[in-house]
């Protein structure tokens, strides 16, 4: 009910014909600008407080420009840059090949000159729409971030949908070795790193091309031929510990994006022989490019989805413990056969295999999916024995609704499982959700009572004191607008009694790779503990494992546990269950309430390839979601002493 905030989306393309093919198949040279538009207004789901786009052309001469970015913030961003974008070569001087005069780009298939359309008319596009996650805003920290360089091949375009979680390990990394940041944030430190190791990259071929006799641009050419980007993502990805889809491009033409090792966060590509692109979600490339869903393949877990400048693919395995593929991918492309780098998780389990976040699925990640439409059907459809149980199985003199828009399809599949069971069920959509209101009122009393009008209620199909209301959500997370807002507007139908029920199990643990919740003191869940605690006189087990905490925060990254994991052990999900409802009752409330959630075993049977599951029980897939975890305690045991 509680909107979250997922960091960002991802969308890619790598022409692989001369700009004049589109024009003449397709009827324009924008086509890949008009496709990186459609993609980025595909994943506006993932990112409304800014957008970035970037564009390389792979023909330009000396003395013309040939990597371009434009950024925005806010909700209308994309729109922003586009206009700018099309409008950016409008008014740009004719150019001769060598720049001699004007503003020309060469044709890849001739080499004759033909007039610019836009600058970001590119055969490398790539765009990036943006959630913070780290409370840091402004346009500095928008993606594309752009490092420039006089050598066409040191010149690097990233973006990503990421969150490390051992920055400061790879800040005084860079420090050590005499490099001196300018902004301290992970997306900064990527890039110089990225761009280091480039510059040796590049600085190896420079030798190479010496020594072979070469001169001039000669020199230049030989290194833009043989930039091996796999050598600059192997040297500098294995130094981060988190949950990334980081994508680049170089100005010589390298373009690439390569997936954390537990694959956390998500990405799909799709390539032929006119195209490569990437996404951060399925169906965006389904509908840009009329594809079927069997097209699109999903980018391998620690790998890397690269094409050079001369247009050769490849999957590329990134982390040394995966192993060069011996056998050729059924598209041509190489792949890992090996496992995945086991992690151990909080608990000492080996989490092998990735642990791809099952947020994407209840939440985050588009419904029009096949698979994540059929998984958040069985999310529903497996919660009815419960909520059989709590309506004590009254069907018949049952409403049930859901909270929009994202519970729809959870809600769907509940249904049908009451249908199945030969049930006939009520179905009326109880709660409407408005315009957000403004809440220039300031006074407390006038504000909360605006607060509470976020949502709105059908009257007249809920009868008072007789029938029951479920209403369904994808998951209860913070409970700030169930108290505020939800559960006043629904006990204005005076149903016998209100079952909530969340699609995801508790959430329990702060999430550390890329979603808006990094703090305990947030989760309903957590304080209903903290509560239980006090009020059964276990407050000394708080105090306890929060300087276990600081013992394990003593200990290297690597050998920590979780200590954080104890304070729920005492307690049942109906005993925390309980003690939310009695916590997020409005005064005035007198209807019976029963919270209903999803257990973390019909999560892992709902989305069996998405095992991530560490906002529910503690496991996180690396070691920097467990050390971060042991601060957040700490520093929530310090708060409560102030």
């Amino acid at each position: 009910m509680e909107q979250l905030k997922h960091e960002c989306g991802v969308a890619m393309i790598r022409l692989l014909k001369p700009l004049d093919y589109y024009e003449q198949k397709y009827g324009t040279r924008l086509y890949g600008l008009n496709k990186l538009y459609l993609m980025m207004e595909k994943q506006h789901n993932r990112g409304q407080e800014g957008a970035g786009i970037a564009s390389v052309q792979l023909n330009a001469v000396p003395g013309q420009e040939y990597m371009f970015r434009e950024k925005a913030e806010g909700k209308d961003a994309i729109t922003e840059i586009f206009a700018r974008a099309l409008a950016s070569g409008e008014s740009v001087a004719p150019l001769s090949p060598r720049g001699e005069g004007g503003g020309v780009s060469v044709s890849a298939q001739d080499g004759t000159a033909e007039p610019a359309v836009c600058h970001f008319n590119g055969e490398l596009l790539m765009g990036h729409l943006r959630y913070s996650t780290t409370g840091k805003s402004g346009l500095t920290y928008v993606h594309p971030f752009l490092r420039r360089n006089n050598w066409r091949a040191k010149n690097l375009c990233l973006c990503g949908n990421f969150n490390m979680t051992n920055i400061d390990e790879v800040f005084n990394h860079l420090t050590a070795q005499g490099q001196y940041p300018r902004i301290y944030s992970d997306s900064y430190i990527i890039l110089e790193l990225m761009g280091h190791r480039l510059d040796r990259e590049v600085e190896r071929n420079y030798v190479k091309a010496k020594a072979e006799g070469l001169t001039g641009m000669d020199i230049t050419d030989y290194i833009d031929r043989h930039v091996d980007i796999s050598n600059v993502l192997r040297s500098t990805m294995p130094q981060f510990d988190g949950g990334y889809v980081i994508c680049g491009m170089t100005g010589s033409g390298e373009f690439f994006s390569v997936r954390d090792p537990w694959g956390i966060r998500p990405a799909f590509y799709y390539q032929d022989d006119e195209i490569v692109a990437l996404a951060s979600e399925r169906p965006v490339l389904q509908t840009t490019f009329d594809l079927p869903v069997e097209a699109i393949r999903e980018l391998p877990a620690g790998q890397a989805l690269i094409v050079n400048r001369s247009g050769e693919i490849s999957l590329t395995p990134i982390f040394s413990s995966m192993k060069e593929p011996a056998s050729p991918h059924s598209q041509g492309l190489p792949v890992c056969e090996s496992p995945l780098p086991q992690q151990v998780g909080a608990e000492g389990r080996a989490v092998t295999g990735g642990a791809a976040c099952s947020f994407e699925r209840i939440y985050f990640s588009r419904g029009n999916d096949a698979d994540i439409y059929r998984e958040r059907q069985r999310l529903g459809e497996q919660l009815v024995p419960a909520v059989t149980a709590a309506i004590n199985g009254e069907v018949e003199n049952t409403v049930f609704s859901f909270i929009p828009n994202t519970a729809e399809v959870a809600y769907y599949g509940l249904l049908h499982g009451f249908m199945r069971q030969g049930h006939d069920v009520r179905i009326e959509k109880i709660a409407w959700k408005d315009i957000k209101l403004r809440t220039f009122i300031t006074e407390g009393n006038q504000r909360n009572d605006l607060a509470a009008h976020v949502y709105d209620i059908t009257y007249g199909v809920v009868r008072p004191g007789e029938d029951n209301l479920v209403v369904i959500d994808d998951s209860i997370v913070r409970g700030t607008t169930l108290k505020e807002s939800i559960i006043k507007i629904l006990d204005r139908l005076h149903p016998k009694k209100i079952v909530l029920v969340s699609s995801a199990p508790q959430v329990r643990y702060p999430d550390f790779y890329g979603i808006d919740m990094a703090h305990l003191e947030e989760f309903i869940a957590f304080r209903a503990c903290i509560e239980l605690l006090k009020d059964n006189g276990m407050g000394s087990l708080i105090e306890e494992v929060c300087r276990q905490c600081e013992q394990e925060l003593e200990k290297p990254v690597s050998e920590q546990q979780l200590p954080v994991q104890r304070l729920y052990e005492p307690f049942s999900v109906r005993q925390l269950n309980e003690k939310m409802v009695e916590m997020l009752r409005p005064e005035g409330v007198t209807t019976p309430i029963e919270l209903v959630y999803q257990s973390v075993e019909g999560l892992h049977t709902a989305c069996p390839h998405h095992p991530g599951d560490w906002y529910f029980t503690g496991n996180y897939p690396t070691p920097g979601g467990t050390k971060l975890c042991n601060k957040a305690f700490v520093s929530f045991c310090r708060a409560l002493k102030k």
